[in-house]
């Protein structure tokens, strides 16, 4: 897999919306919410060039049973992929274009990956930060993707509990 990081593209929450519309169509009632997550949804921010998607679907069966549908659209089903309680898919081989993450309603992980976007959102330096980490990471890792996810892991490791914390008082906050 070829790892590279690239400047903030301002066609990225485009390329979500379109296929966000396609997996709506596919999904139906059983979609609770999509979300747009991962650095390609956090304006400015450097990233690679791959659109994360996030669904809270209200069941993982009724979600199993549409695989063969969402492969029509280019993904490959992963299943859990390494994340109790995850379906994972991706597109575009070694040249990736879209991953999903799909959890169940309810599940933490939905709420942990919402919190780290939309901390970085409201944390303009973490994400100038992050994005240059990204970057040098990725010029170093020689398209290592292990290696480049290892290397970046103690930054968001260190970042993601804060980023919960705040997401939490925010939403507190808000009420």
């Amino acid at each position: 897999m070829i790892v590279t990081v690239v400047e903030y593209n301002p066609t990225w929450p485009d390329m979500f919306e379109k296929e966000s519309q396609k997996l709506l169509k596919i999904l139906g009632d059983n979609l609770n919410h999509i979300h747009h997550i991962g650095s390609t949804s956090v304006p400015g921010l450097m990233a690679k060039p791959v659109i994360d998607i996030m669904l809270d679907v209200s069941s993982l069966d009724l979600l199993d049973q549409k695989n063969s549908e969402i492969e029509t659209l280019g993904y490959e089903a992963m299943g859990e992929y390494g994340i109790p309680g995850r379906r994972y898919f991706r597109k575009g081989g070694d040249n990736r274009t879209h991953h999903i993450h799909a959890f169940q309603a309810g599940d933490p992980n939905l709420m942990r990956h919402l919190a780290f976007r939309d901390y970085l959102v409201a944390h303009p330096e973490v994400a100038r930060q992050y994005g240059q980490l990204k970057f040098d990471i990725a010029k170093a890792c020689e398209n290592n993707i292990d290696n480049y996810w290892e290397q970046k892991d103690p930054f968001i490791k260190h970042h993601e509990p804060i980023a919960v914390k705040w997401y939490k008082a925010q939403k507190e906050n808000s009420l």
